[in-house]
């Protein structure tokens, strides 16, 4: 280990983890005695949190639940559902859903209240500065939004992504019940559990990967890997839920010190031109940039197919060949698209996609071989 290595981690204050955690949540919120509350939510658990509200509002809390983020959202979403918080004025945030949820809690709570805006942040002139409490709690096992200091917007000025990302976006408290994941489709967990595969791949052969973050991605992959293809045919095997909602966390712990690589840099353009859900984007790409960096990292990706269950043999390459053929399969029977032309997207599109792609230096710096436009038009014309 590099001994003059600075390792900084950003986590929640509080992490409740486990089946039936949700009815912590309501117990602390009772406990904590707040009494306005502007909850973000997905209609599929509206029944479950109208009879968690019901107990508070006897107590006198006024509570407003918003079910309007069915999308990756945009600043535009973000701004609208701002000036309704501003009327609310909350002294506590909630998000409950997926990362689309999450991140624009998240900015939302920091925010609220306050005369930063976004745009006068992202130019470095002006600093967040959260006042307001955060609580999160994730329905899918895949972004890890939960336990990260990030937020990913679509930019309507640019027509491209925003990473907003800054330690006060970190939530206070974050509970993590997989027993919330049985609300989505099996498409749905399929998609989210490679994107949280990836986030753990791309974190563990990084070139700002170190000794922490290597144990979180290397047992997320090992929980995701081997558990994900349950979880997708059986949905109501919530050991597989349960294992893979936690490699989803572990990945998201890996956001914040390391982040992702060329993967997520190359799905952008996907989301942000073409509309593409964010794990669908990811998991299409992946394959096809593990084969890009394989030669810069045999060892690891070695690691990373027998975290995943591929045996070892002792010949390193074959090994990480073998993974990535794994995940190949687990792509078809997850009828995921496996090729840009299955997502309608021409092939003349591919050199302006990839001039988008390179514009993610803040991922690719972490990519541990140099992506070049060149590489980006090649690698996409593989996938195509």
């Amino acid at each position: 280990m590099n001994l003059s290595l600075i390792i900084t981690l950003h986590n929640p204050a509080k992490l409740v983890f486990g089946c039936g955690c949700f009815q912590s949540f309501v117990n602390d919120l009772e406990k904590a005695g707040y009494k306005n509350i502007f909850i973000l939510a997905i209609p599929e658990i509206e029944n479950l949190l109208s009879e968690a509200t019901g107990i508070l509002k006897k107590q006198g809390c006024r509570i407003e639940v918003n079910t309007s983020i069915r999308k990756e959202p945009s600043f535009e979403d973000y701004r609208e559902l701002l000036e309704l918080a501003n009327q609310i004025n909350p002294d506590c945030i909630v998000g409950i859903g997926g990362g689309s949820v999450l991140d624009t809690a998240k900015l939302l709570a920091a925010t609220v209240g306050s005369d930063v805006d976004v745009r006068s942040f992202l130019a470095g002139e002006k600093k967040l500065s959260r006042v307001k409490a955060m609580i999160c709690l994730p329905t899918t096992s895949g972004t890890g939004s939960e336990v990260s200091p990030n937020a990913i917007f679509f930019d309507p000025d640019t027509g491209g992504k925003v990473g907003v990302i800054d330690p006060h976006l970190v939530p206070d408290a974050t509970y993590v019940d997989p027993e919330l994941t049985k609300s989505v489709p099996p498409s749905v967990t399929a998609a989210t559990g490679l994107d949280a595969l990836t986030h753990c791949i791309e974190a563990y052969v990084n070139n700002f990967s170190n000794p922490i973050t290597d144990l979180f991605a290397l047992e997320g992959i090992k929980l995701i890997g081997q558990n994900l293809l349950t979880a997708f045919r059986d949905g109501d095997n919530m050991e597989a839920r349960e294992k893979v909602a936690l490699g989803s966390m572990y990945g998201g712990m890996c956001l914040g010190p390391v982040n992702t690589g060329a993967v997520h840099a190359l799905a952008y353009p996907l989301g942000s031109t073409f509309k593409i859900p964010h794990g669908v984007s990811n998991a299409m790409l992946l394959p096809y940039v593990l084969e890009f960096n394989l030669d810069k990292a045999v060892t690891k990706y070695a690691n990373v197919a027998k975290a995943m269950g591929v045996q070892a043999t002792g010949d390193e390459k074959a090994e990480a060949k073998t993974g990535i053929e794994q995940i190949k399969a687990m792509i078809k029977e997850f009828k995921i698209p496996g090729c840009l032309s299955d997502l309608n997207i021409q092939e003349k599109d591919i050199e302006e996609m990839a001039k988008s792609a390179l514009k993610i230096q803040r991922l690719l710096k972490n990519n541990v071989r140099e992506v070049l436009l060149n590489d980006a038009i090649d690698i996409y014309k593989k996938a195509y």
